[in-house]
């Protein structure tokens, strides 16, 4: 419900007014983190900016950069890629990859369980935008007090609002020119460097385990 001039920024890439809400969660389905009320056109890189101030598990649609980390490109991600005899990861790339999709996982779970028990974010209520933003914030917070005295799993996710977390031919590397090009190939370099370590030290670790086996 956005008026005015201000409308066409809150379109976002399908078309629909909306706003974008970034979260982060535990592994317990629980909000830690929200940030509400960016315009539906703001990229997703520029939000999470906003709201930088530590480490970020990350989807394709975040490119891998100093504070977040995100998939291994051309790589196998999607867990049903690993499910089934001789499916089992073959190398550290993989192996990454299988553990930040069961992580990523979680995110999913608890954004189809959000708006299967809110409806209200099914539909466009007929609020004035600055309110909107802050029923985000009031019902994740009512979502987490439900998490805590009443674990159940009457609302599951709904599969038609589950995103695809490998949209791998997406560019998300644009960050709208707001840093020199030099700065930005640190960034990659550094966040590559950290990422591939991380990669290995799980991959020496569980031909660890198997060896030991």
């Amino acid at each position: 419900m956005v008026q005015g001039p201000d409308k066409a920024s809150y379109r976002n890439r399908i078309g629909v007014i909306s706003q974008n809400v970034l979260a982060a969660c535990n592994f317990d389905l629980e909000f830690i983190y929200v940030l509400s009320g960016w315009e539906g056109s703001a990229h997703d890189y520029k939000v999470l900016q906003d709201a930088l101030r530590k480490y970020y598990l990350a989807d394709c649609e975040f490119p891998n950069r100093r504070n977040f980390l995100a998939p291994l490109r051309n790589t196998r991600y999607h867990l049903q890629d690993f499910r089934g005899e001789g499916c089992d990861p073959t190398n550290q790339n993989e192996l990454f990859n299988l553990r930040h999709a069961s992580l990523i996982n979680v995110i999913e779970r608890i954004f189809g369980i959000f708006k299967s028990r809110f409806l209200i974010f099914k539909s466009a209520p007929p609020f004035s935008f600055k309110t909107q933003a802050k029923i985000v914030l009031a019902f994740a917070a009512l979502h987490n007090f439900l998490r805590q005295k009443c674990r159940s799993d009457e609302f599951s996710s709904d599969e038609e609002d589950e995103t695809d977390v490998d949209n791998a031919n997406q560019n998300s590397e644009e960050n709208g020119g707001e840093e020199n090009v030099e700065t930005q190939e640190q960034e990659r370099e550094y966040a590559r460097h950290w990422r591939a370590t991380i990669a290995a030290d799980m991959w020496r670790d569980a031909t660890n385990i198997g060896s030991q086996r």
